[in-house]
């Protein structure tokens, strides 16, 4: 049966409670123009905070390199102070034609783009004064290990290079073309013999571009008249068009490079719009002097 309210006192009867809308539960779901409101709302909140969140992942994944490249340069000085100033070996290099030459053993005489195990790396001379394996990756390095030339899922262990100026090779040629008294590579042995430029402006340890990291010396034709200009070796712009270098004051600093590091092939010019970069590079190694080696061609 219907309940009504019936008129009391001459009033009019209310309105019939059972048909009334008004009374019905109102209802708390979105409408469609409401959820697409919101969509956009939060659409345009994500464009203004994930390119915020980048840049503070990649300023984090800086700062992480840089103490990187700190601890390795400690370790490097601690090297010279156990061996009476002398410089760590800088040895290890990659043979035109494949192999690797060495004299004795190196800081690192790894092969970073191959080697699927810590073995050769913990091998280093360097390694007993920091056994972290993480020093020596840059956060920002996503370059894989290869297998038969193959990628793999598997990150390199190291990103870094040693510069030739800080006891490198300096028997390159000896060793390539087997003819003696040939040397190319100029160098410092000894820590206190880093005068020009001076330690605050030589660099020790650089963040490098993967395709060029086959073996763990930095190597720049710097002021070899002889050489057209050529990358060697090429640093990494991983670090929003930027790398990373330690010096031999141990101080670090991010170097911003005026264009891309695109690498084509090994030993590649650098363009015009590059050479800025290529010669800021071979400011902060040992520059070849004429007199510093004797030539036998």
């Amino acid at each position: 049966m219907k309940i009504k309210l019936r008129a009391i006192a001459g009033v009019e009867p209310a309105t019939d409670l059972w048909h009334d809308r008004s009374a019905r539960p109102v209802s708390s779901a979105f409408t469609l123009i409401e959820l697409l409101v919101v969509i956009a709302i939060i659409a345009i909140l994500a464009s203004l905070l994930l390119p915020v969140l980048a840049r503070a992942k990649a300023k984090a994944q800086t700062v992480n390199c840089m103490s990187n490249l700190k601890q390795l340069n400690a370790c490097w000085h601690l090297y010279s102070l156990d061996n009476a100033d002398r410089l760590a070996p800088n040895n290890s290099i990659s043979l035109i034609g494949g192999g690797t030459a060495s004299v004795g053993i190196s800081w690192c005489p790894d092969h970073a783009n191959v080697d699927t195990n810590l073995i050769d790396l913990e091998s280093g001379c360097l390694f007993q004064y920091n056994t972290s394996v993480g020093i020596y990756h840059c956060p920002s390095d996503r370059s894989t290990v290869t297998v038969n030339g193959q990628p793999t899922p598997q990150l390199r262990n190291r990103s870094y290079n040693m510069s030739q100026s800080v006891n490198g090779y300096a028997d390159y040629l000896i060793t390539v073309v087997n003819q003696p008294g040939i040397s190319d590579i100029p160098s410092w042995q000894k820590l206190s013999a880093i005068m020009q430029p001076a330690p605050a402006q030589a660099f020790v340890f650089i963040d490098e571009h993967p395709d060029t990291m086959l073996d763990a010396q930095f190597g720049n034709p710097a002021g070899m008249q002889w050489y057209p200009a050529m990358w060697f070796d090429m640093p990494s712009d991983r670090h929003n068009q930027a790398a990373n270098l330690s010096f031999a004051d141990s101080h670090v600093e991010r170097w911003r490079w005026q264009v891309p590091k695109i690498f084509s092939f090994l030993g590649q010019p650098p363009s015009p719009a590059e050479m800025p970069d290529y010669l800021r590079v071979q400011s902060a190694m040992k520059v070849w002097l004429p007199g510093d080696y004797v030539w036998q061609w």
